[in-house]
């Protein structure tokens, strides 16, 4: 890789200054006319007004003006192409694995329905926003009872379960009941108020068959000291569950969410097509991979859905992004509205090329699912899972959906961590050096000349070492919690 700038794709009009680079700087035979921020774009050929500019070898944007070789390409002279309509074809293309000979096997915990965990926690669910501190408060006292019989007990506060109407309280039901389930989950305690609409008997029918897994329910309401009867169950379930024991598992057993927050111009370059080989790699090896943040697949969609393994794998991807623009005609807004502040500042103009570099994160995998919220991953590949980019929500609907943990990259750095191990993957090693206590990954190494293969397998390494137990940056510190995502009437 050049040590100043790079051309991702031999047809694209720009280049990507890897460093911040001044005027008057030679790039591919351009001599730049002002200065380029690191991870921004420079014009290699003039652009007239209304053409499209090409990155990664594909449309991110229309040139508002006329641009000359040399020039900064930014949200001065380019805006998004993106319209609420697109005419998805079917065009299949043969999708490629490229295979890693790492081992991926590791020890987890089989549960009793079939599914593979490697955490063996105990998670308290409130039904409702009212119980909030008190399901904290139980996980505090909890963990200083009975925390050494199990990998950890935690409280996931939302403000939902009340006062929700229809799909939306569906939507609420269906993620408390997933998260019930999750293979990370040796337990969980399903914490109630008593008066609410997502009452305890109205979330059992989402809870499905709980045969084999360990889940009590309680309304506070009913009991005379909540605290005092939430631990007596709390004890129950933490002795049963101080008996499950890590096991010989396959890659056929890894499932592993994908998601990029705070991206900046080097996400396409390093992090994210660093993660799609990672997710090659667990396919070929009989493993699931989800990738979600469907806002961030406009723009990109059509690679996507051309790597569908069949018509009605492509027909239910194309309705779920179709419907997802949808919805945001419905709330009167563009469906152009991201990349946000953040995004802008590290050098993404368009949401075309956010998402360009959202969706290697997938690599090249066939897509041989496509999974709506509330449902869970079935069997091994490229699954494309319903929920928004919103960060919380997003890693929140890659636990629903399955993942054991997530690899997240990131440009501009987060400490967020989802319900399960959060792997932050930094785009550039400036990052990685200055929030270490964020990050667990160097992808910035691949700017720097290291191999990536070499690079790959190392990440298989950590993903590996994550799923026998070794704790996350983010599992260190305690950092965990979820986002329901929201689209209705609060009454």
């Amino acid at each position: 890789m050049h040590e100043a700038w790079i051309r991702i794709h031999p047809d694209d009009h720009v280049a990507v200054a890897l460093r911040a680079l001044p005027a008057g700087t030679r790039v591919c035979g351009v001599t730049l006319k002002e200065t380029v921020p690191a991870g921004h774009k420079a014009a290699l050929v003039a652009r007239p007004a209304g053409e499209p500019i090409l990155k990664y070898g594909c449309p991110i944007g229309i040139a508002t003006r006329a641009i000359t070789p040399g020039e900064w390409v930014h949200t001065h002279n380019c805006r998004t192409g993106l319209t609420a309509q697109a005419a998805y074809r079917y065009a299949p293309q043969a999708a490629t694995l490229r295979e890693s000979s790492r081992p991926m096997d590791f020890q987890g915990y089989l549960r009793p329905d079939g599914c593979a965990g490697i955490r063996n926690e105990v998670w308290i669910l409130p039904t409702v926003g009212c119980v909030n501190h008190t399901a904290q408060r139980i996980a505090e006292r909890a963990r200083a009872c009975f925390g050494g019989r199990v990998d950890g007990i935690w409280a996931y506060p939302h403000p939902y379960g009340c006062s929700q109407l229809g799909d939306d309280l569906a939507h609420t039901q269906a993620t408390l009941a997933a998260l019930a389930r999750h293979p990370n989950v040796a337990a969980a305690l399903i914490l109630g108020l008593g008066c609410e609409n997502n009452s305890i008997g109205a979330l059992r029918p989402y809870l499905g068959d709980l045969s084999g897994r360990r889940v009590a329910m309680m309304e506070c309401q009913g009991e005379a000291d909540e605290e005092q009867a939430a631990l007596a169950l709390l004890d129950g379930l933490t002795r049963e569950a101080a008996g499950d024991r890590r096991v010989a598992l396959g890659a056929d057993r890894l499932v592993i969410g994908l998601k990029c927050g705070g991206s900046d111009g080097f996400s396409g370059i390093t992090a994210n097509p660093l993660v799609g080989m990672v997710a090659e790699a667990v396919i070929s090896a009989g493993g699931t991979a989800l990738l979600t943040e469907v806002p961030e697949m406009f723009g990109a969609e059509q690679e996507l859905l051309n790597r569908c393994v069949n018509r009605a794998i492509f027909d239910r991807a194309a309705a779920m992004i179709q419907g997802y623009k949808d919805y945001f005609v419905r709330h009167g807004q563009p469906v152009y509205e991201n990349p946000s502040p953040g995004n802008r500042e590290g050098g993404i103009t368009t949401l075309e090329e956010k998402s360009l570099g959202c969706t290697q994160k997938g690599g090249r995998a066939p897509v041989s699912q496509v999974i709506h919220m509330g449902e869970t991953a079935q069997g091994p590949g490229l699954a494309l899972v319903d929920g928004p980019g919103n960060d919380l929500c997003a890693v929140t609907t890659l636990a629903c959906a399955g993942a054991q943990l997530v690899l997240f990259t990131t440009g501009r750095g987060t400490p967020l961590c989802g319900p399960t191990p959060t792997l932050k993957i930094a785009t550039h090693s400036e990052l990685a050096r200055s929030k270490p206590a964020w990050i667990d990954f160097d992808a910035g190494v691949l700017l720097e000349g290291a191999d990536g293969v070499q690079t790959r397998d190392a990440l298989l390494d950590l993903i590996r070492c994550t799923a026998n137990g070794t704790p996350t940056q983010g599992e260190q510190r305690q950092y965990r919690e979820i986002a329901i995502f929201k689209d209705g009437v609060t009454l």
